[in-house]
C-alpha cells in the first residue's frame, strides 16, 4: 500500500522534471530518425510509399515541433503522478515474474491496454471533431494537411489534457509488468510517429493481408488528414468499420503518387 506520509512536493518536482526530459528527448530522437530516414534521403533509397504530395517545409517542421514540445508539459504531469505512486506501490505495475503465468500475462495485458486506448481514442477523436469543440481542441493538430513525424505529439492544451491521463490511469487498476508497460509506451510512440510521416513503411501485402487490414498505419490516417470526417482510429480499423467511419477511398497506395510532377513546398 501507499504510505500517504512518504508524498512531498519536492520528490514530485524532480518527477516531473525528470518525466519532462523523457518525453522530449524520446519525440526528439524518434521523430528525428523518422524524418531524417525518410525526408533526409533521396525518395529511391527510401523503404516505402509515399503518400504526401509535398515535401515538409522546415516551416511546417518547426511549428509541429514548438507546439509538440510546449504540450509535453501537460503529458509529463500524469506521468510523474504515477511514477511517484510506483515507486510508492501504489499502482497496478509491477517487477516481479512468477512462472510462465506472469510471462503469458504480459503480451495479453499490453493488448488490453491497447484495446481500450483505441476505444477511448476513436470516440473522443470523433467528439473534438464536432464544430462546437474542433478549434478549441482538435484544430491545432490539424493545421498542418500533410503532417510529418513531428505531428505526433501537435495538439492543444486541451486535447492534450483529454488524452494525457487515459493511459496513467490504466496503470492504476489494471496489472502490468513494468517492462510490457514501457514496451506499450514504446510502441504508442512508434505508431504515432510511423502514421505521420507522409510514408507508408509497410509493405502492401501485409496491410491487405489477414492481419493488415485490421491495423491503422500511415496509409489509413493519412486519409483523415487530408479528408477529416472519416478514419478516426488509432491502432485498430475496428470502431471505424463498426460506425461506418472507414473509408479508404482515394487511397494513395492505389494510385501511386508520381514523383516527377510533385509540387515542392
Amino acid at each position: 500500500m501507499a504510505d500517504a506520509q512518504s508524498w512531498s512536493w519536492g520528490g514530485f518536482a524532480f518527477s516531473y522534471v525528470a518525466m519532462l526530459a523523457i518525453i522530449w528527448v524520446r519525440y526528439v530522437i524518434v521523430s528525428g530518425i523518422f524524418h531524417g530516414a525518410i525526408w533526409g534521403r533521396p525518395e529511391e533509397k527510401v523503404a516505402g510509399m509515399r503518400l504526401a504530395r509535398q515535401r515538409p517545409t522546415m516551416k511546417t517542421v518547426w511549428r509541429e515541433a514548438r507546439t509538440s514540445m510546449g504540450v509535453s508539459v501537460i503529458y509529463a504531469l500524469p506521468a510523474a503522478y504515477l511514477i511517484d505512486e510506483w515507486k510508492r506501490g501504489g499502482t497496478a505495475l509491477y517487477t516481479s515474474i512468477n512462472g510462465i503465468g506472469d510471462i503469458l500475462w504480459m503480451p495479453i495485458s499490453v493488448l488490453i491496454y491497447l484495446v481500450l486506448h483505441d476505444a477511448y481514442f476513436y470516440w473522443t477523436h470523433r467528439m473534438m471533431h464536432h464544430p462546437a469543440l474542433y478549434a478549441a481542441t482538435h484544430r491545432t493538430h490539424h493545421v498542418s494537411k500533410q503532417p510529418t513525424s513531428w505531428a505526433a505529439f501537435c495538439f492543444s492544451p486541451w486535447e492534450a489534457i483529454l488524452s494525457a491521463w487515459f493511459i496513467p490511469a490504466l496503470a492504476f487498476v489494471i496489472p502490468m509488468h513494468i517492462g510490457a508497460f514501457l514496451a506499450l509506451l514504446m510502441i504508442m510512440t512508434f505508431n504515432s510517429v510511423a502514421n505521420h510521416t507522409g510514408w507508408e513503411i509497410w509493405p502492401k501485402a501485409f496491410l491487405d493481408g489477414p492481419i493488415g487490414r485490421h491495423l491503422i498505419t500511415a496509409r489509413h490516417h493519412n486519409l483523415h488528414h487530408t479528408r477529416f470526417a472519416r478514419n478516426y482510429g488509432l491502432y485498430f480499423r475496428f470502431w471505424d468499420k463498426v460506425m461506418g467511419t472507414d473509408d479508404m477511398s482515394g487511397d494513395p497506395m492505389a494510385v501511386p503518387v508520381r514523383t516527377g510532377s510533385v509540387k515542392q513546398a
